[in-house]
């Protein structure tokens, strides 16, 4: 289990449409990541899926395998940011692994991860 003091989640539609407005987009057919940096809040992020990927058992799996990507990339991040991941129909059909690289190349991309921290190179 994530200790919850390590970030918060986003809860409400004003903070998720001001990451989608004011943030930076990192797009990939499996997942699509907002960043922007906050004022200080610390770190905070937040998980959407649409009805376009599926049921709502294909939506929880897509959650469940964003966070356990998540989970993995958590001690690397540095400063106080908004993260939006937002998943695709393809999240579904990849491991975790393969998301966690995806977002790793994303963060990286987006500064909230120092490339030097990391031993996977950015493609």
């Amino acid at each position: 289990m994530i200790v919850l003091s390590k970030y918060t989640t986003l809860r409400f539609n004003n903070e998720f449409q001001r990451v989608y407005r004011w943030g930076q987009s990192f797009v990939h057919p499996a997942l699509v990541t907002y960043v922007m940096k906050n004022r200080g809040y610390g770190l905070r992020i937040g998980i959407t899926t649409s009805k376009k990927i599926g049921k709502a058992v294909e939506r929880n799996r897509a959650k469940r395998i964003i966070t356990a990507a998540w989970r993995n990339l958590l001690p690397g991040v540095c400063g106080s940011y908004d993260i939006v991941f937002v998943a695709r129909t393809l999240t579904t059909k990849l491991k975790s692994t393969d998301i966690e690289r995806i977002m790793k190349r994303q963060l990286i991309s987006a500064g909230a991860i120092k490339a030097e921290n990391h031993e996977v190179s950015v493609d």
